[in-house]
């Protein structure tokens, strides 16, 4: 893929992760293609930080990767006995107690999360291997805008773990419990085509056009007022844990709060 932010000063540019805003617009950028942008800890720790170094300005978040492939999971090297340099490896991490374990997996997390705040929109833009973890931090995004060679797959089960980059609520929230249980544990490949039909992707488009669709829909997602976005978002997250009368509430009260602000009055 064409790197459409490459003519901006980078924000942060390490670890395989580099960050660029563009006033309201940010894009976050893979950019390890030779090994197909795998991930390690020092790749979700500059994630993080990237979230950390965003602007108030900004609205709407661009994820992409560089080269062939959107990420290929997590580096194959973190499964080795060796592991990967200045990284604890997996036996360590095992061998740690309950409290040690859950917080290192819980700052691994931290990549992942921030891509769902209310006063952001995120876009991933997914071509080739959307693998693993790189699965998951596609499904970390808000929108996803794929490629016809997009290939989601989860592997995790295969290698005898779990998905744990907080990957499992949003896949059950987009395909349902029964698909999400028999993607997950397969490991099999969902194209394009399933992508969208399923929910997963918001728009399949042929490769060479994915950066200009992904364009148009940042363009589209600026152009709402923002803070009827973001309570338009705070409204629709919270709906899944709502009933049906406490999102009715919810909305009341919501509409309440922009009808005030849009005429100047204080409540």
């Amino acid at each position: 893929m064409a790197s459409p932010d490459q003519d901006l000063a980078p924000v942060l540019d390490k670890d395989g992760v580099r960050l660029t805003v563009d006033d309201a617009l940010a894009t976050v950028t893979l950019t390890n293609p030779a090994k197909r942008n795998v991930q390690s800890p020092a790749l979700w720790r500059a994630l993080a930080e990237a979230g950390r170094l965003l602007p108030g300005s900004v609205r709407v978040v661009v994820l992409r990767g560089e080269g062939k492939s959107f990420s290929a999971g997590l580096d194959r090297q973190m499964f080795t006995p060796e592991g990967i340099p200045g990284e604890p490896t997996f036996t360590e991490l095992a061998r740690r107690d309950d409290a040690g374990l859950d917080a290192a997996i819980a700052g691994y997390q931290d990549a992942f999360t921030w891509w769902r705040r209310n006063d952001i929109v995120s876009v991933a833009a997914v071509q080739g291997h959307a693998i693993g973890a790189g699965f998951q931090l596609a499904l970390a995004c808000d929108l996803r805008v794929v490629a016809d060679d997009v290939q989601f797959a989860m592997r995790e089960t295969s290698l005898g773990i779990v998905p744990d980059l907080t990957g499992t609520h949003p896949l059950v929230g987009l395909v349902g419990y029964a698909r999400a249980l028999e993607i997950c544990v397969t490991g099999r490949f969902v194209q394009a085509e399933e992508a969208v039909a399923s929910g997963l992707a918001n728009l399949a488009v042929p490769a060479g056009e994915l950066d200009g669709a992904v364009r148009d829909l940042a363009g589209a997602l600026l152009a709402a007022p923002r803070d009827a976005v973001v309570e338009t978002k705070a409204l629709l997250r919270g709906a899944v844990g709502r009933t049906y009368e406490e999102q009715r509430a919810a909305e009341r009260a919501a509409q309440a709060r922009r009808l005030r602000d849009l005429a100047g009055v204080g409540e």
